[in-house]
């Protein structure tokens, strides 16, 4: 009232901006803030410390020694969790699971029976907040002195204490800060004086946002609950992310049960299922292979390997994995089961149908991309001719291109995208100190824009060129007049994206020689292809757990499955379209979605789904990008009201 009574203000003015609009997003490596399934940062974190787990591996490898890692954390164990999974830690101590007093009995018991198994590698992660089922602190130093005390392990402790907060953010903490900036500047402008502050969070792939204080005292909850030990409580108040991660872990690591558990014909197992993938090279394959091997030998089932895909099967290159066969797949990538692109069609169905009928295979899980998901459609169609198809079918996507239909993620696409944006920023840099320059890329992806999108968007592109979006001469005209007009603002180094079937005439070196004319005297320009590259590197935290937690599911689905459907001779026998699917992630869940439900919303032709949900990222990248088109483009869209849903722009 002051400043009214001063003329600082006017009276108008005073009321207009009277109240004050609170939008709130969480950055913390820890994922310790209810209401979110991930904080920005997090992921990058996570990076730090499997990057810092597997160099330390070939040494404890080369040296038979136990390893005791021991991370941040103080009064949240997801970090410590999330690396548990995605490393095959044989142990974790985490301050919301916190083990019973008897724990150096248990763990113990745990690497001397993976020793016996002809195991060399030992890994014990530590939350540095981790406590006991009492309360007591438990510390590196007492889980070292229990291992060479009880077994005389040669034992080593690392603590990777402030490297985890360091390094480059990984590329899903760049979308994922992006999308979470723009999701806020959206909901301040819809806000009135009577909106209540809100926090901006990940719920599966959506951004939504939730009450502010009410996520602030359910985090206090947390807290709270851990005081008074309760713990499964803690657990559930963390969310459905950390609670999935505790699941499948504690499936992983459990000590196996007695041989008399595991007598063929039990009602509670005595299965036979197979695992193969068909297509090309994802990292995360054989953290599925992996993960499924393990839970289904648990149970007492029987799992063969089928190797080379469809080609493989028809030679019958098979073989029984057993619990060891598997031991330190996780970190690797590739696919070690071998797999080829030869899809599973009418002329093979014979041959097929022989293979599993010889090793009466009664559940038949497929990791791949596109032609798997082809493969897998195609016998459940045949069911009607062949017997041996009437058994439950799962696919698990894993394609680098994000091009199957019924899933917004698939494995490979999140270590493909790290890979892109380490390789934009090394090229970028390479042009330090140097004149202006534009660089102008060309990504993997078939006709699916995923790749180029998304690393469009993470690695601050200027404009990323899809097949999905019909891009013109008068497009590239301007989008070249744009890029000459920031490097007059004083930018320095430009990065165009291009996707590999965006168009088949504008190719990537027509984009090059047309940026190098249109730009000459104000930039030079320079073209990198990068090839198969980006199918190559270690897999991400996010695919190995990714992997990890999916073929668990599709364990459980299986199995439940063929229980369901099991005839009195102990046959498995089923051709309703609900027991050929493939498993993915839709918004806020996993789904479990019939193939041939799948057929309508699929383009064949181009081998991508109809509808893509990353589409509506595009023009937050144009936005970024600074591009002058961009705001007449969307505010034209705002008008008509054809967005899909209130997240449509993130």
């Amino acid at each position: 009232m002051n400043d009214v009574i001063a003329g600082e203000i006017s009276k108008e003015e005073r009321l207009r901006f009277g109240h004050l609009n609170m939008v709130g997003m969480v950055g913390s490596i820890d994922n310790d803030f209810c209401g979110t399934d991930m904080t920005i940062g997090t992921d990058s974190a996570l990076h730090r410390i499997i990057e810092a787990i597997d160099a330390i591996a070939a040494t404890a490898y080369s040296h038979r020694r136990t390893f005791i890692m021991e991370v941040m954390g103080r009064h949240c164990g997801y970090l410590a969790l999330v690396a548990g999974l995605a490393s095959e830690a044989d142990f974790i101590f985490i301050p919301e699971w916190p083990p019973d007093e008897n724990w150096p009995e248990v763990m113990c018991k745990k690497l001397s029976q993976g020793r016996e198994m002809g195991q060399r590698l030992n890994i014990i992660i530590v939350a540095e907040g981790a406590i006991d089922s009492q309360g007591n602190p438990i510390s590196s130093e007492a889980v070292k002195k229990e291992v060479v005390v009880r077994l005389q392990m040669d034992t080593r402790i690392t603590v990777l204490g402030h490297v985890q907060r360091g390094g480059s953010p990984s590329a899903f903490d760049r979308i994922l800060g992006c999308r979470m900036g723009a999701e806020a500047v959206m909901a301040l402008f819809e806000m009135t004086p009577e909106s209540e502050a809100v926090v901006v969070s990940l719920d599966g792939n959506q951004a939504v946002r939730l009450p502010l204080m009410a996520c602030v005292e359910k985090t206090k909850q947390v807290a709270q609950a851990m005081r008074e030990k309760r713990w499964e409580e803690a657990c559930e108040l963390r969310g459905r992310s950390f609670t999935r991660n505790l699941e499948t872990y504690k499936m992983l690591t459990r000590l196996r049960p007695p041989k008399s558990v595991l007598a063929a014909g039990d009602a509670a197992g005595g299965f036979t299922m197979a695992v193969m993938h068909i297509g090309a090279p994802a990292c995360g394959m054989n953290a599925a292979v992996r993960s499924f091997v393990r839970n289904c030998i648990y149970r007492g089932d029987t799992v063969y390997g089928i190797h080379d895909g469809v080609e493989g099967l028809i030679e019958g290159n098979i073989q029984e994995l057993h619990w060891a066969d598997v031991t330190g797949w996780v970190a690797q990538g590739g696919a070690f089961l071998g797999t080829k692109r030869t899809v599973a069609s009418e002329k093979y169905h014979d041959q097929i149908a022989t293979k599993l009928r010889e090793f009466n295979v009664q559940g038949l899980l497929v990791v791949g991309g596109f032609e798997a998901y082809q493969s897998v459609l195609n016998l459940a169609d045949a069911r009607p001719k062949y017997q041996e198809f009437c058994i439950p079918m799962i696919v698990i996507p894993a394609t680098i291109s994000n091009n199957v239909p019924g899933t917004e993620f698939s494995l490979g696409c999140d270590t493909a995208l790290n890979e892109i944006t380490e390789i934009c920023d090394r090229i970028r840099q390479s042009a330090q100190g140097t004149k202006r320059r534009v660089f102008v890329i060309e990504t993997m992806g078939g006709y699916c824009g995923y790749l180029a999108t998304l690393a469009g968007l993470a690695g601050g592109a200027d404009a990323a060129y899809i097949y999905e979006e019909p891009f013109h001469i008068k497009d590239l005209q301007e989008d070249v007049a744009h890029m000459a007009s920031k490097m007059a603002e004083g930018v320095q180094r430009g990065l165009i994206l291009r996707n590999e079937f965006a168009n088949s005439n504008y190719t990537t070196e027509f984009l090059y020689h047309l940026y190098s004319e249109e730009g000459k005297h104000v930039f030079s320009t320079r073209m990198n292809v990068l090839g198969h590259m980006q199918q190559g590197g270690c897999p991400s935290p996010f695919d190995r757990n990714m992997g990890t937690k999916m073929a668990a599911k599709a364990t459980e689905w299986m199995v439940k499955t063929m229980q369901s459907c099991r005839r009195e001779d102990g046959t498995i026998f089923t051709e309703s379209p609900q027991s050929a699917v493939l498993f993915g992630v839709v918004r806020r869940m996993y789904k479990y979605s019939s193939l041939q439900s799948l057929r309508s919303e699929t383009n064949f032709s181009h081998r991508i789904p109809k509808h893509q949900w990353w589409l509506k990222l595009r023009p937050l990248l144009r936005i970024l990008a600074k591009h002058h088109a961009t705001y007449e483009e969307e505010a034209e869209i705002l008008e008509e009201g054809s967005l899909e849903d209130e997240n449509a722009i993130i």
